[in-house]
């Protein structure tokens, strides 16, 4: 595992603002050497998420991954586990599918593109479903 230091900056006069006014997830993006630009979709935070409908690009940080489960149905088999992430405006459910589940840790950043959003038990709930894509920014 890698780590990188995330390093304050000095408050600043200019337009861009202070390094508390950015997003926890730009830090940490600036700190592993990762840009902004590597996907055309603009990020949505999960305050601006809504039930039913699909979502473009989000990054959220994974709190905690809960243990895996086997599910077995007529639409699906495989593996299963519910996590919990957050960015600056609040936090989701994330449900893992498959290979996710082994590839997310708590702690980890991840990016879920082409995914959908849904309500479970009055809180928003975010996958990839079948046609998504998931990918560790880092860990």
């Amino acid at each position: 595992m890698s780590t990188a230091t995330i390093q304050r900056e000095a408050p600043s006069t200019s337009t861009e603002g202070t390094a508390r006014d950015r997003s926890i997830l730009n830090l940490m993006r600036v700190a592993s050497g990762k840009s902004r630009e590597q996907s055309k979709k603009p990020r949505i935070p999960v305050a601006d998420l809504r039930p039913s409908c699909p979502v473009g690009r989000i990054e959220v940080l994974i709190l905690r991954r809960y243990p895996r489960r086997t599910v077995r149905n007529e639409n699906w088999s495989g593996s299963l586990a519910a996590a919990c992430g957050r960015d600056e405006s609040g936090l989701v459910g994330v449900v893992l599918w498959g290979d996710q589940v082994d590839q997310v840790r708590t702690g980890d950043v991840v990016r879920i593109e082409d995914g959908w959003c849904k309500f479970s038990n009055g809180e928003k709930v975010v996958s990839t479903g079948r046609t998504g894509r998931l990918t560790v920014l880092s860990d």
